[in-house]
Parts: C-alpha cells; sequence; structure tokens
C-alpha cells in the first residue's frame, strides 16, 4: 500500500509541475529560425521557472494562411498563438483575443508598426517584423551629377525640354516627384547618351498586390490616400490621378526596362544588381542583398538610401507578427509568453538572429552589423503610414492592382480606371 501511495504521490507531482505546452504558429524561413532562438531562449529560463513551453509550428509557405484560417475557422484548440500580418488582421480579428491588459509598453514600438495590427480600435497583433520601402540609388553617379558641370548642365537642358522647366541637381533627400522624373530621364540613355546606366530607373508593374503597396508610396507622397475625412473610399481624387500618371509617364517615356510590366521584387533588384539603372523604390528587404559583395559585385559598395520623394514623403509600412487565437484554453499562460515577447530584451534577441522587429532602440543599436536598421526604425517612425487593416485590404488591394496594371500597359484609359477601381471596391464594400 505504501509503494502504491509513493508512486501516486509521485505521479502528482510530475504532472503538477509538468511544464504548459503552448502552440505558436510560424511562418517557416528567417523569421522561424530568428523565433527559434528566442523560444529555446524563454524555454531554458523563464518558461523553466513558470512551466510554460513554447512549441513552434511552421507550415509551408504554400497555402500558409489558407491552412491556419482552417483551423482558425474550425474553433481548434491545437493552437494557442497564431501568426498575422497587417493586410489580414481585419479579416482574423473575429478569431483573435485583442490584446487589452497585455504587458506592452507602447514606448517600445514604433506607432505605426502598433497601428499596423491594429483593427478597429483594438490592437490585435504583436508586431514583430516590419517591412517598408526606400528609394535606393547609386550614390557614386549622383556625386558625380552634383559636382561635375557638364552633367549639371546637361540634367539643366534636359528638365527643360521634358518638363518644361529648368531644374539643378539636388540630393535625393530634397526631392519632389519632379526632380525623381528629370534624374531618370537623365541617366537614361535614349536622351542622355553620355548616362553610364540604360535606364533611370525600374518599376514594378506586374499585375500584383505587393507592387501596388509600392504605388501607395506615391498615392500618399502626393497628399492621397484611399479613404477621405468621411471614412469613405474615394480613388478620384487629383492625388491618384497624378500618381497613376507618373508610372505611365516613366514608362512611356523609356526610363524604365522594356519588361517592367512583369517585373516585382526579383526582377527589379537584377536590374539593378546588374548596373543597368541609376534608381528604383524598393522593399528595405532588399538592402541586404544589394550590399552584399558575393550576391550583388557590380554595385555592393555604391548603393544608397533615402526617403520617397514627394511634398509629404511616405513609406508603406506592414508587419508580420503574432496573436492570441480565441480558442486557445491556455491564454493565460500564451499571454505571460507574448509578454516576454514584447520586451526590448527578447525583440533584440530576435533583431540579432535575423528578425526586423519595429523597435527603434533595438534596430539603433545594430546599425554597425545591419546599416539599414537604423534608417528603417527612422523611415517608418517619420513617413510610415497603413492604407487599412479592414477585412477588405487584400481584396481592394487586387481591385487597384487589375485596373492600374491595365492603364499603364494602354488598355484602359484612366478615368475609365479609376472610376472602375472606385466602382467595384464601393461594391466590395457593401457587401
Amino acid at each position: 500500500m505504501r509503494k502504491v501511495l509513493v508512486a501516486f504521490v509521485l505521479a502528482f507531482a510530475i504532472l503538477m509541475f509538468s511544464a504548459t505546452k503552448i502552440v505558436m504558429v510560424y511562418w517557416p524561413g528567417p523569421e522561424s529560425e530568428a523565433m527559434e532562438k528566442v523560444v529555446s531562449y524563454w524555454n531554458a529560463t523563464e518558461g523553466k521557472k513558470l512551466g510554460i513551453e513554447v512549441e513552434i509550428l511552421n507550415f509551408s509557405r504554400e497555402g500558409f494562411w489558407e491552412k491556419q484560417e482552417i483551423l482558425l475557422n474550425a474553433r481548434s484548440s491545437e493552437v494557442d498563438i497564431v501568426f498575422v500580418a497587417t493586410y489580414i488582421i481585419g479579416r482574423l480579428a473575429p478569431h483573435l483575443v485583442p490584446l487589452e491588459g497585455f504587458q506592452l509598453d507602447p514606448n517600445v514600438f514604433i506607432a505605426s508598426a502598433l497601428d499596423s495590427m491594429s483593427y478597429e480600435g483594438f490592437l490585435y497583433g504583436l508586431p514583430l517584423d516590419v517591412s517598408n520601402h526606400f528609394l535606393y540609388y547609386r550614390k557614386d553617379l549622383m556625386e558625380k551629377l552634383l559636382n561635375e558641370p557638364a552633367w549639371r548642365t546637361r540634367y539643366e537642358e534636359l528638365s527643360q525640354k521634358y518638363l518644361g522647366k529648368k531644374l539643378s541637381p539636388k540630393r535625393p533627400n530634397e526631392w519632389e516627384w519632379d526632380d525623381y522624373k528629370a534624374t531618370a530621364i537623365f541617366f537614361t540613355k535614349k536622351y542622355n547618351p553620355d548616362s553610364p546606366t540604360t535606364y533611370g530607373n525600374v518599376l514594378q508593374m506586374k499585375n500584383l498586390v505587393y507592387n501596388v503597396m509600392i504605388w501607395n508610396d506615391v498615392l500618399w507622397s502626393m497628399g492621397g490616400s484611399w479613404f477621405d475625412s468621411t471614412g469613405k473610399f474615394n480613388i478620384k481624387t487629383e492625388a491618384a490621378r497624378k500618381a497613376a500618371e507618373l508610372f505611365k509617364t516613366l514608362y512611356d517615356l523609356g526610363t524604365v526596362p522594356p519588361g517592367v510590366t512583369t517585373y516585382e521584387f526579383g526582377e527589379a533588384n537584377e536590374a539593378f544588381k546588374s548596373g543597368s539603372v541609376f534608381m528604383m523604390i524598393q522593399w528595405s528587404a532588399a538592402y541586404n542583398i544589394l550590399t552584399d559583395k558575393t550576391q550583388s559585385p557590380l554595385v555592393y559598395d555604391k548603393v544608397a538610401l533615402a526617403p520617397i520623394p514627394g511634398p509629404r514623403p511616405s513609406t508603406h509600412v506592414h508587419s508580420l507578427g503574432v496573436a492570441l487565437s480565441k480558442y486557445s484554453k491556455k491564454k493565460d499562460a500564451a499571454l505571460k509568453f507574448l509578454s516576454f515577447l514584447a520586451s526590448e530584451q527578447a525583440m533584440k534577441m530576435y533583431a540579432e538572429n535575423g528578425g526586423i522587429p519595429p523597435v527603434e532602440t533595438v534596430l539603433k543599436s545594430l546599425g554597425h552589423k545591419r546599416p539599414e536598421f537604423p534608417v528603417i526604425a527612422e523611415h517608418v517612425r517619420k513617413y510610415g503610414y497603413v492604407e487599412a487593416t479592414i477585412p477588405e485590404t487584400m481584396s481592394i488591394l487586387e481591385i487597384i492592382s487589375n485596373k492600374l496594371t491595365a492603364y499603364w500597359a494602354g488598355q484602359i484609359d484612366l478615368d475609365r480606371t479609376l472610376d472602375q477601381i472606385q466602382a467595384e471596391v464601393d461594391t466590395l464594400l457593401k457587401k
């Protein structure tokens, strides 16, 4: 009887002190590799003390969102923490728990990144990786343009001829869109046979929602947005017209490679890496590629960054992050881990292993290893905007992409383009 009692007590003790397991779905790739380091640290330290173990569950990239949404739609308690993104946070919100009372210092995270994880006034996700855009340009050629009298004179002549006004070269952080356009013309051999690059710029004009995110920078920088002051979607504005015309003009002038209507991230990078273009608006993730000697031997030491041009420099911001599932049966334990994850300590560990957390102090502290990190922090804080986090965000992007691509390719005029976008989005939002 004594042996049975001892065995029962031991079994009860093991049960009492065994760890509560939290399952967290995470995006596979560099992001999950970075998160594995943070989770390993948690499991060996604070998690061990609290009896809370975290396990990462990776789905394949193909069909990732669909697989996760199947679990959420089934109200499955198999996962406790799910992976979210700005452009689907509104769609997933009914399955998530708002992070109210959550131990998060709002001063740690950059405000626009928190906006990117919020919906209808509630924070639903913890932003862990931030994406934004830069103007990339060739600093060696820019210095020559600023300091070589013959180049300056030629620049002024071309701007007078094609823009109807004489412009002088400026540093890119002072540019309006006319400066961008004049520089694109100057560095295109068609207009300047002495240009060391064949094309002045490269645009990403493939029918793709992520390319529209880049075009939105132009719209916002010109004072536009998707919604007016009353909250109504309105694309039939002067800012939208000018933003659409800018890409069309640059394409029609031939300041871009002829195949740009099929270009996205990779193709634009290749054009820049080849040394055949002077500048481009591109995702911050490209910096590490373009400044790597092995991957970009022709330009790695010639790359510089500037804000998006315009009267109101603006960069699209979206975040990838994690959120608490409404169907988790271990919410208290999951929140303890999320509180740790929201600390500067965890975010620095995440950044040191490959993540890009929207935490200004962390990004600035790692500038000696990743020179773009402090610039990301500055631009996301100063110029960052979030188009929308409503459930229809991706559908709106798809509508805009379909119509703008047709306009840029000459298949439809601008008035019909904006009319059709407006009508389709109005119909979408009424559903």
